[in-house]
């Protein structure tokens, strides 16, 4: 079973900056696409940026692009750094690893089958 655990979390003010990072384990855990996803109260899960850690390819929602930014920190270590955060990027914040033979970024949650249990970031005015 494989497991995903973030972790770091919590209440920061807009234009601050967070570091998620998500550890995984377990038998049968292959790193091969890793990547976060999040979601607000009432909306749908969203995608937010994912590797393919065979390859170092990276793809993000564009509504990220320049703010986050997502990094291997090792064998199953992966982090989210959040800069100039702001009020919509307040979410439950999910990391999200595809199926082992599953070697491609994809932005749909449910092409993802292992997920945390998520961490909440929230950013006050």
């Amino acid at each position: 079973q494989v497991l995903l655990v973030e972790s770091g979390g919590g209440l920061v003010q807009a234009g601050g900056s967070l570091r998620l990072s998500c550890a995984a384990s377990g038998r049968g855990f292959t790193r091969n696409v890793m990547g976060w996803f999040r979601q607000a109260p009432g909306k749908a899960r969203e995608f937010v940026t994912a590797v393919n850690c065979a390859n170092s390819t990276i793809f993000s929602a564009d509504s990220v692009k320049g703010r986050f930014s997502i990094s291997r920190d090792s064998m199953n270590t992966i982090s989210l750094q959040m800069a100039s955060l702001n009020f919509d990027d307040t979410a439950v914040y999910y990391c999200a690893a595809r199926a082992s033979d599953r070697v491609t970024v994809s932005t749909a949650p449910i092409n993802y089958a292992h997920w945390g249990q998520g961490t909440q970031v929230t950013v006050s005015s």
